[in-house]
């Protein structure tokens, strides 16, 4: 898997882990280094962090199917009624 990332925010990102480095380990890494160690971040934990993504996405998206007639209902024979709300989509009644 790769993970290419916008030109800006692999500077922003080498720019906070240099800060990082140099805040809390009292160590100066070069644009190299941090660039370096970004790419090894990514590619020995980055796995982590997408498959919870999809894991949360597929999660989200399971709940909205499980109440479709919940969420999408329209009542039938509204032709006659005159009715404004008459084709509008709208939650089943219970």
């Amino acid at each position: 898997m790769t993970h290419d990332i916008p030109h800006e925010q692999k500077a922003e990102a080498i720019g906070s882990l240099q800060r990082y480095f140099s805040g809390n380990l009292d160590c100066e890494l070069s644009e190299m280094q941090a660039n370096l160690l970004l790419k090894y971040i990514f590619q020995e934990f980055g796995a982590f962090s997408y498959n919870r993504g999809v894991e949360d996405a597929q999660r989200f998206l399971l709940s909205k199917a499980e109440d479709l007639p919940g969420t999408c209902f329209e009542e039938p024979f509204e032709f006659w009624s005159g009715s404004q709300a008459a084709g509008r989509v709208r939650r089943k009644p219970d």
